[in-house]
């Protein structure tokens, strides 16, 4: 997209994103997401991710989001627990690896540069 555009988040419309079976510590989490912008260099990314309840593993991406329904914590291998819900803004730095727990369905809308 190359011009100004606005989407209402919590009734869009997202894809199925399987996870690896690796990442899934327990539960049946499900994900689905869809890009909303991407840099013509692939580089910078915004969208909307879902998952549902569960915990799963995953290795970070330089991102902010914040957080429009449910609720999760987040366990860095080497740092802090955070406790996110609706409101709730968070970053992560590349190459931080956590384990989410996912208490409610969670809906975020995120911004990544790789």
């Amino acid at each position: 997209m190359d011009h100004s555009f606005a989407v209402h988040v919590p009734d869009a419309v997202l894809e199925p994103d399987p996870l690896e079976p690796a990442q899934i510590v327990s539960g049946s989490p499900e994900v689905s997401g869809k890009v909303v912008w991407e840099s013509a260099d692939g580089r910078q990314i915004r969208g909307i991710w879902q998952i549902t309840p569960g915990v799963v593993t995953d290795t970070e991406a330089d991102e902010v989001f914040v957080v429009l329904s449910g609720s999760a914590t987040i366990v860095f291998e080497d740092g802090p627990t955070l406790t996110v819900g609706p409101g709730d803004m968070a970053v992560l730095r590349q190459g931080d690896r956590t384990t989410w727990t996912v208490h409610e369905t969670l809906r975020k809308v995120y911004a990544i540069n790789l």
